[in-house]
């Protein structure tokens, strides 16, 4: 009678029992996968079309002109003396990559449920592919703006860059942090709770427009809505890249601060909800 050959796993998969943790050390080990969905991110989101990368220029110039319209045209609201194509796209190319990540990440369980269901690895390593690989396009969009900015800056325009520039990379990470942490708290609840689907949708139609993007911060001269203005995160992040590219706007270093610890601690509560709530999400999805 053969004997019994003892078994030994190389690898054991097992539930977090810590009160908080964050995986990143697993995050790390399998920082490879990263790259996999940024490539898969990118084949696959224009295959089997016509303009393909193109898009990512005619989206910004389309919505530029239609703010130079509504807003700049009917509504009749000033640009702080800035020509309007340079600071509608100064806006806008943030938020659309503000927004792109923030739409991505919150959908995450439920793009890759059937991923997620068949073969186990970091589950944040998705949401985190995403952040980076909305980067490309984000640098395309941005390319169109400085374009524009040479062309009226040629012409005479008032605009000039000044130092607080270098603050574009602290800019664009917070951006990402915030987009990240926002995103995985709703991906988290909404797995359970469908409503906040139908909620998410409607705070992303209004929160554009409680950030100075179409307009500038100092048009909202009613002192409580200047609050609640400033209490918006993104709004010192928006404002601390106009003053710097254009030398329009304001800028204040207790506001940026403000926003990147708001960023902070929404990312360290969504990757706690989302590594909490992936263990039980494939059963309410």
């Amino acid at each position: 009678m053969k004997r019994k050959e003892d078994k030994y796993w190389t690898t054991v998969i097992s539930p977090q029992n810590e009160k908080f943790s964050l995986g990143l050390g697993e995050v790390w080990q399998k920082r490879y996968l990263i790259w996999l969905f940024i490539k898969r991110d990118l084949t696959v989101q224009f295959k089997q079309t016509i303009f393909g990368f193109a898009w990512y220029f005619i989206s910004p110039i389309f919505s530029t002109i239609i703010y130079i319209v509504v807003f700049g045209r009917i509504a009749g609201i000033p640009t702080d003396e800035i020509p309007q194509p340079v600071f509608y796209l100064s806006g806008i190319c943030l938020w659309e990559y503000f927004s792109a990540c923030l739409t991505s990440v919150s959908g995450t369980f439920k793009s890759n449920a059937g991923l997620y269901g068949k073969v186990y690895f970091p589950r944040l390593v998705s949401p985190i592919s995403v952040v980076i690989s909305k980067l490309f396009r984000f640098s395309l969009q941005l390319s169109t703006f400085i374009v524009v900015y040479i062309v009226f800056a040629i012409k005479g325009a008032n605009i000039a860059p000044n130092w607080y520039l270098l603050l574009f990379p602290v800019v664009v990470m917070t951006l990402a942090m915030l987009a990240l942490g926002i995103g995985l708290t709703v991906s988290s609840l909404t797995t359970k709770y469908r409503d906040f689907n139908i909620l998410f949708g409607t705070i992303m139609s209004l929160w554009m427009y409680a950030t100075p993007i179409v307009y500038p911060l100092s048009y909202v001269t009613n002192p409580t809505l200047h609050k609640i203005m400033l209490f918006n995160p993104l709004t010192a992040l928006v404002e601390t890249f106009k003053y710097g590219a254009i030398g329009a706007g304001s800028f204040s270093w207790s506001a940026l601060l403000y926003s990147i610890g708001v960023s902070v601690l929404f990312l360290l509560l969504g990757i706690h909800l989302f590594n909490r709530r992936q263990k039980y999400f494939i059963d309410t999805i």
